[in-house]
């Protein structure tokens, strides 16, 4: 388990804070992501997670172990335990796949025979059991990530961390990556955190996330919920246009899941049953994980509120009421 609390790290040549009351837990067998645009701090808060960079206040856990008291020595041998893997694979291109994936092991001064066991393991994990002769050269750029991937895992890490890791690939090699990511972390059980702007990664692989503003943490939870609510941190991150809601009423915003096109008769037999008309103001679907989900916002009036919330409820859809979004909008534009 990885435990933050109150984290602040400041940047050391101006004292400016990068991050700052950072909070929050990531359980063992978690896919977590890190969430944001570009200088929101998730990267500096993954090298704070595998002790690459210091943090000045607060406490950063793994189980039970204070990052920032560990000694040279056992710092090293913490991050002997948590793989990484980057965007740009940082592989050596005039060595062989089997002497990349090899390398750390080598490092550690593990036996020819050990080594030459994990190596032809992890190859055939990663689906390039055949390609351990060829120089990464030669490799696609799905192929030289699944290098990275099978390197990172030589030394059976207890926690992986991908940083923008799918960000150089286009999508259909990513959605294989991230297929590869799931199926290490359902059979091997190790703890993944993936730092990515993209929020098709987010929905696509993991269960929890959180994301950062301004090196604070604007929303989290899991992926559903965040789905769901459909926050402003999430809307700004997507570079989607605030709806104008109207003043006059109550906005309620519904999620539920369109498989069929009989699920999207929802709002057509809600109206029949209650025989009441109210409109659409707002709606999209997009694929959550194995599912599409709906997004829907109408506008209720006071006479007819509890009617539909009732029907809602008791049809067990998620929904809630949105609150005037202009002074909020207002305050993130300062």
């Amino acid at each position: 388990m990885i435990e933050i609390k109150n984290l602040k790290k400041l940047w050391e040549d101006d004292g400016s804070s990068v991050l700052e009351g950072i909070n929050l837990t990531i359980e063992d067998g978690d896919i977590y992501a890190l969430v944001g645009r570009s200088g929101a701090g998730k990267s500096t808060l993954l090298r704070c997670i595998n002790g690459l960079t210091s943090y000045q206040e607060g406490s950063l856990k793994v189980d039970g172990c204070e990052i920032k008291d560990l000694k040279d020595k056992e710092l090293r041998e913490f991050r002997r335990h948590v793989g990484m893997i980057f965007q740009q694979f940082s592989l050596l291109e005039r060595e062989t796949v089997y002497k990349n994936v090899a390398l750390p092991m080598q490092c550690w001064k593990y036996p020819k025979d050990q080594i030459d066991k994990k190596v032809r393991e992890l190859l055939e994990l990663v689906g390039l059991g055949d390609k351990m002769n060829a120089k990464p050269r030669n490799l696609s750029g799905g192929q030289k990530q699944r290098v990275a991937v099978a390197r990172a895992l030589t030394m059976d890490p207890k926690i992986l961390l991908c940083d923008e890791a799918t960000s150089a690939l286009d999508p259909k090699t990513t959605n294989s990556i991230l297929d590869l990511l799931m199926e290490i972390n359902q059979k091997l059980g190790i703890t993944v955190i993936i730092v990515t702007h993209q929020m098709e990664v987010v929905r696509k692989a993991c269960n929890k996330a959180c994301i950062l503003e301004n090196g604070k943490i604007a929303d989290e939870g899991t992926v559903k919920e965040i789905f769901i609510k459909q926050p402003q941190s999430l809307k700004r991150l997507l570079g989607e246009e605030t709806v104008k809601l109207p003043d006059e009423g109550h906005n309620i915003q519904i999620a539920h899941l369109v498989n069929n096109i009989h699920d999207g008769e929802l709002f057509a037999k809600m109206s029949k049953e209650l025989n009441y008309v109210f409109p659409i103001l707002d709606g999209k679907i997009q694929d959550y994980q194995n599912d599409s989900m709906g997004i829907f916002t109408i506008n209720v009036d006071d006479e007819h509120l509890k009617l539909v919330t009732d029907y809602l409820t008791k049809e067990g859809l998620n929904w809630h009421e949105i609150e005037e979004q202009h002074d909020e909008t207002k305050e993130d534009e300062e």
